[in-house]
């Protein structure tokens, strides 16, 4: 790469102060807006079943193309995208009835079935989670090369060192999500007392099964960005970390924490725990000042100061998404009706969305003689930033369970039951497009990342107009999702 050239790249996603916290909510609506006009089509005329071609190209519209658009051709007018997007949902909700699901009969239980030592039902598998995880992937998926172009405003990009943006979001949704769906493993090891039999160093062994492909992932970036002389932001993560280092060193730090679980039986205290202790670090001691100002030396903790000392951020806010993930799938909740099941889910995220919003209030503003006034830095991944990520998050999994609850209330049911009508439902409340994105996650994410490299290293992306990036967008966009598709169809599961 030009040396010119690369300068001009790193000061293009460089000093950036971000956006506000308001125009960030409005864009990221785009995704509730475009699955609730997607869970209309399907409940009330059933426009995805079968699955035809244009039942594929509404779907691409809606849940991929519609957040490119938001944060491209749209950043100015979010509000305006959302209203397209469900002015026709409530036009269609106005002109049609509901549609009737038949339900199959069940065969009686058997005494065996009834007492035998197998009778405990799987975990309640919800299609709002499927919606909630692809569409984070997606919209991270899509910023992480739009970043690189003019039609990308510079207050969605990451922010220097204090300030909110759409990518700082992002990176810390990333690792929220990844804490949620931990929670199905854990609460189906604490059902059969897995955790009580393995020792620390079994469950640490066990997690590096996950974390060995992402650090090695990180490896195989670092070696790519240092030897290909790619454009990198130093201040973001450090010399050698990268984010694909703090996803994989993520599992076993969890591990130690899951034993002081049984002391302290609340991820969400444990959570808050990590985030206060390091905020407490970051105001009474040098090491903001270390983090943010200090020469870099020769030593790697110099060289990686963000990366290290951000991590402890981030493992408060996968703790944080392992709380909200075990509210969901707790087995008290699947064993209620089906309608006190949903109740139950919808009033705990929105309780937790309240109190981490409030909390967050408080760390972040100053207002009537109270709050600490704390501005959020993604860069130290500071307490206002975790809180902001764990409020933001909980929210859209309200959203996306209200959508579902509303738009499919014959699927209502806890999974627990393994029927093939269980499974229709499930998969009729579903996008074919999301399920995919959320079931190849992983081989996904970093298809991103190297069709992102690739498009840096042969594309001037600093000199093409608006309407040349969004052919490539588009078409990157467009490769992604047919990938996507093409895992599905094959049966093959690479999830994060």
């Amino acid at each position: 790469m030009d040396p010119s050239y690369k300068s001009r790249k790193e000061a293009f996603v460089s000093n950036l102060a971000g956006g506000s916290v308001l125009e960030i909510n409005a864009v990221t609506l785009v995704a509730p807006a475009s699955v609730f006009l997607w869970s209309v089509l399907q409940s009330r005329l059933s426009f995805f079943t079968p699955y035809s071609t244009a039942a594929l190209i509404t779907d691409f519209l809606l849940n991929v193309l519609a957040i490119l658009f938001a944060t491209t051709l749209y950043s100015s007018a979010p509000w305006l995208l959302n209203v397209l997007l469900i002015s026709p949902a409530f036009l269609i909700l106005l002109n049609s009835r509901p549609r009737r699901t038949q339900q199959k009969a069940k065969p009686p239980q058997t005494a065996t079935a009834q007492h035998g030592p197998d009778t405990r039902q799987p975990l309640p598998i919800h299609p709002f989670l499927t919606t909630y995880r692809a569409a984070m992937m997606i919209i991270t998926c899509i910023a992480i090369l739009a970043v690189d172009f003019h039609v990308f405003p510079r207050r969605f990009a990451k922010a220097e060192n204090w300030g909110t943006s759409l990518m700082d979001l992002g990176v810390g949704s990333f690792v929220f999500s990844g804490g949620v769906v931990s929670a199905r493993a854990l609460v189906k090891d604490r059902e059969h007392g897995a955790p009580l039999k393995k020792t620390l160093v079994q469950r640490l062994a066990s997690s590096m099964r996950h974390s060995i492909p992402l650090l090695v992932l990180g490896l195989v970036r670092l070696y790519s960005v240092k030897n290909l002389e790619y454009a990198e932001h130093v201040t973001e993560y450090g010399v050698h970390w990268n984010f694909f280092f703090t996803l994989g060193f993520l599992p076993p730090f969890v591990e130690i924490f899951e034993g002081l679980a049984r002391f302290i039986p609340s991820y969400e205290v444990l959570s808050l725990a990590v985030a206060v202790l390091y905020q407490v670090a970051l105001e009474s001691t040098d090491l903001k000042s270390y983090i943010l100002v200090s020469p870099r030396g020769p030593d790697l903790l110099s060289k990686n100061r963000e990366g290290v000392f951000s991590f402890l951020g981030y493992l408060a806010i996968f703790l944080a998404g392992r709380a909200t993930g075990i509210r969901i799938m707790s087995r008290e909740a699947s064993s209620m009706p089906p309608q006190q099941t949903k109740k139950r889910v919808l009033t705990n995220l929105c309780a937790q969305a309240l109190g981490c919003t409030a909390l967050f209030a408080l760390n972040s503003m100053y207002f009537f003689g109270y709050g600490a006034n704390i501005p959020v830095s993604r860069r130290l991944a500071n307490m206002p930033y975790v809180l902001w990520v764990a409020a933001f998050n909980n929210a859209q999994l309200f959203l996306f369970c209200l959508i579902e609850t509303l738009s499919f209330p014959a699927g209502n049911q806890p999974s627990a039951s393994r029927t093939d009508s269980e499974a229709e439902r499930t998969a009729f409340a579903t996008s074919r497009i999301l399920k995919a994105f959320n079931r190849g996650g992983l081989a996904v994410f970093l298809l991103a990342n190297l069709l992102t490299g690739a498009v840096n290293l042969t594309v001037p992306t600093l000199d093409v107009n608006n309407a040349q990036a969004m052919v490539i967008l588009i078409g990157y966009a467009a490769a992604l999702t047919a990938i996507a598709l093409g895992l599905d169809k094959a049966n093959i599961k690479l999830s994060l």
